[in-house]
């Protein structure tokens, strides 16, 4: 939002807007576009709600995983939380390779047509799953995205059967994604844990393989999480 916007929803004036503004950027919390003048949130300020087991965050307990998950594979690994209809990625640990899928913290995603949001939907409440699935909407962005609402259903059926969700290029053409959930000590979904790479290095004959490993290290975050 540009600084006339944000005055007029805090109802707050111009100038003492500017100066609240200011001050988070300076604390990292926003940044502005310098060619539209147009705030937006920083990385940083997704850490304050991150889930926490006593003093302990989530990316605290993910960080030595995901760098292992990484070497397994060879390829990007992200965190990500839901919030609302969305999921958005709190961290990440790029590959080593020379050509890589770049993401940034705190980019949102849908749930129908990836593989993390996938895990995101399967895995909440039944009652809650249909009232998202009847709310969303199945914006097309690949011959491959589902389209559908019983097919979306039916894949969230499958996700929570097999432990895991895949996609072959069904948010964008030529990246697959594995993806696995991270549960707390009462078993209740609080995260994401998955793999990003290009379809060439991580073909569909690899998912089954690249999931044993993305649910060993989401296993081992959960471990952390519940000590």
């Amino acid at each position: 939002m540009n600084l006339s916007e944000l005055s007029r929803i805090i109802g707050s004036p111009k100038n003492s807007t500017s100066r609240f503004m200011q001050t988070l950027i300076g604390r990292g919390y926003l940044t502005r576009d310098d060619g539209t003048q147009r705030f937006r949130l920083t990385g940083k300020l997704l850490r304050l709600g991150q889930p926490q087991v006593a003093d302990v965050s989530l990316v605290e307990c993910s960080l030595d995983a995901m760098r292992a998950l990484r070497d397994a594979v060879g390829e990007t690994v992200q965190v990500g939380i839901p919030i609302g209809d969305e999921g958005v990625i709190i961290e990440k640990i790029e590959s080593t390779q020379a050509v890589r899928i770049g993401v940034n913290i705190g980019l949102r995603f849908p749930l129908h047509n990836n593989a993390p949001g996938k895990v995101l939907l399967a895995f909440r409440h039944p009652k809650e799953r249909e009232r998202t699935i009847n709310r969303i909407k199945l914006k097309r962005c690949t011959a491959r995205t589902i389209t559908g609402k019983d097919t979306l259903r039916a894949e969230c059926e499958r996700v929570m059967k097999q432990g895991y969700a895949t996609d072959w290029g069904e948010a964008d053409e030529g990246i697959h994604c594995v993806a696995a959930p991270i549960r707390d000590r009462l078993d209740v979904l609080v995260a994401t844990l998955w793999v990003s790479g290009i379809a060439g290095r991580m073909p569909k004959s690899t998912f089954a393989s690249v999931a044993g490993e993305v649910m060993k290290a989401a296993g081992e975050i959960e471990r952390r999480l519940r000590a």
